[in-house]
């Protein structure tokens, strides 16, 4: 089943999704001292792609580095990418069919805001990197 909703999912919105954190990762890696942020958003290019049957959750040991990087990102990346997710998740949620997609992109918004601290795990371990 998973299988199924990851191909759905790349053919109405992965796709784009994942399209936009490429060209973001890429234009954060042009400088050298958002390198890091550059890496979170190819991971979550990634995670945008084929998302179901993966999570996230949040590192207990990121300090404050991240929480500093995550406002950096936030200002500079994170409000367009969740503005994505936003538009996207509202022309989901119009169809029946959609809504769970929908429902995919709203879940999103909160990585796409703030990646730096959290990791990307299968479903079937969640607390893996506790």
């Amino acid at each position: 089943m998973k299988f199924i909703l990851n191909v759905l999912w790349l053919i109405l919105s992965g796709l784009w999704l994942a399209l936009g954190y490429v060209v973001a990762g890429i234009i954060c890696c042009i400088l050298i001292i958002t390198i890091p942020f550059g890496i979170a958003s190819f991971r979550i290019a990634g995670y945008a792609l084929w998302p179901f049957g993966r999570t996230t959750v949040v590192r207990h040991d990121a300090g404050a580095g991240s929480a500093i990087g995550n406002v950096i990102w936030i200002i500079f990346a994170g409000w367009w990418l969740a503005l994505g997710h936003i538009i996207t998740g509202i022309a989901l949620c119009v169809t029946i069919i959609g809504i769970p997609f929908g429902i995919a992109n709203f879940k999103m918004i909160p990585i796409s805001l703030m990646p730096l601290g959290r990791d990307i795990v299968p479903t079937d371990e969640p607390f893996a990197p506790r």
